[in-house]
């Protein structure tokens, strides 16, 4: 019975006769080798020298290989073997398939595979899915990561821009929820990659040398005899040093191409713009909850910010700006320190950022929309909560020469609650 049930599937319960005589016949002579070795070695009285060591060794795995091997064999007998009655060619099953309905050998006998071959076909199409997907984000991925890397002067960078914006459409048109998710996870790795650069490249024009003053081991020599001069050539090696790991690190990055030849303040500007692209396109297609989260987490970038350029400034407020806006809507689940950490990094940007020279980077309605939202997200903290980052606007507010954000009314509430509190 069971050799006839396994005849229809392509399965046998046993390997095939050849390779199991090759592999009993393989087993037993390592067996009788092994045998007569320690039989040989028993009855003789010297010691065993480094090969028949070796060789005893030797023979032991080989034999111990070859009954996992058999093992292995008798498990995965069925397996190894594909099922002929899926393949494309004629077979038994779908010979049956194609008798008549009201016959009783399609009626009695096609179903039992029938449900096996249904199975078998959902499976395959969801790793072809998924392996359609897959391709889908790697394509969209590698388009987005040439756009970080060609220049914005090249005739090149718009149409790789409009490829990436042909296939995110493309991807929307259809509608499909796992073509969507394509677009997300593209734009949430090219954010992550494009804050990245923009991290390095501020990181290299704010100290290309490498100079961030005496650290404790420099501090600690000076205060010894003859301190200062050991310190100060300790200094100067390690500024050399610095530069050159700063220089190979630019290299690597392609802020200092060769063919390209870009100049990290160029690069930088060039590289936010890009970021509030990325930032634009991940609100349209419902992933800007991956670009709050990560710029609550960008502590570095924040604070490298305070002191870019100009152009540079102008559009990560754009991006402080425009996730700000975000952060009082109701139909999307934001945790409550992401939000915290977002007002504490970048309210200091807002208070010491450039307002454009040129242009004004938001406008009048822009900013007021801001203030009105971040009062409303600083309200719906706790008390405690409330403190910590009034105090930071206070403390950037109060030596700026901006006016903006001006958040008194928040300031002058935390302060009427906290003096109810002290009354009950």
């Amino acid at each position: 019975m069971a050799t006839d049930l396994d005849r229809p599937y392509g399965c046998t319960a046993k390997p095939s006769s050849l390779l199991n005589s090759i592999v009993m016949s393989i087993a037993n002579m390592a067996e009788k080798m092994l045998v007569s070795t320690s039989s040989s070695k028993a009855e003789n009285t010297e010691k065993w020298k480094l090969t028949d060591h070796l060789r005893f060794m030797v023979m032991l795995i080989s034999w111990l290989m070859l009954w996992v091997l058999r093992f292995f064999m008798d498990l995965f007998s069925c397996s190894m073997i594909s099922p002929p009655d899926y393949h494309l060619g004629g077979s038994s099953t779908v010979r049956r398939f194609q008798l008549s309905p009201y016959s009783s050998s399609a009626t009695g006998e096609a179903l039992p595979s029938s449900g096996s071959s249904l199975d078998l076909i959902l499976r395959n199409r969801v790793d072809v899915d998924g392996l359609a997907v897959k391709a889908l984000v790697k394509a969209l991925t590698h388009v987005l990561a040439l756009l970080n890397e060609i220049p914005a002067s090249s005739r090149k960078y718009q149409y790789t821009m409009a490829m990436a914006d042909q296939i995110m459409e493309d991807n929307a048109r259809h509608g499909h929820s796992a073509l969507l998710h394509v677009n997300r996870l593209a734009l949430a790795s090219s954010f992550t990659r494009t804050s990245a650069l923009l991290y390095r490249c501020l990181q290299v024009q704010t100290s290309p040398s490498g100079d961030y003053g005496d650290s404790w081991h420099l501090r600690a020599i000076k205060a010894i005899p003859f301190g200062s001069c050991i310190a100060s050539y300790m200094k100067a090696i390690t500024m050399c040093l610095n530069a050159a790991f700063s220089w190979f690190d630019t290299a690597t990055t392609h802020f200092q191409r060769r063919d390209y030849n870009v100049e990290p303040d160029m690069m930088a500007e060039k590289l936010a713009q890009e970021l509030l692209w990325v930032t634009n396109k991940l609100r349209c297609y419902g992933g800007v909850n991956e670009a709050l989260v990560q710029w609550s987490l960008a502590s570095g970038l924040a604070s490298l910010s305070l002191n870019a350029s100009p152009r540079v400034q102008g559009s990560v407020v754009k991006i402080s700006a425009f996730l700000f806006r975000e952060l009082t809507r109701k139909d999307l689940e934001i945790a409550r320190q992401v939000k915290f950490r977002l007002l504490v990094l970048w309210t200091p940007l807002f208070c010491h950022a450039s307002n454009g020279h040129a242009y004004p980077i938001l406008t009048s309605f822009q900013k007021a929309e801001i203030e009105r939202a971040m009062d409303e997200v600083i309200s719906n903290f706790p008390a405690m909560e409330q403190e910590l980052i009034l105090t930071t606007w206070l403390e950037n507010y109060a030596v700026s020469v901006s006016d903006w954000p001006n958040l008194g009314l928040a300031y002058d509430r935390w302060c009427q609650s906290t003096r109810e509190m002290v009354h009950h």
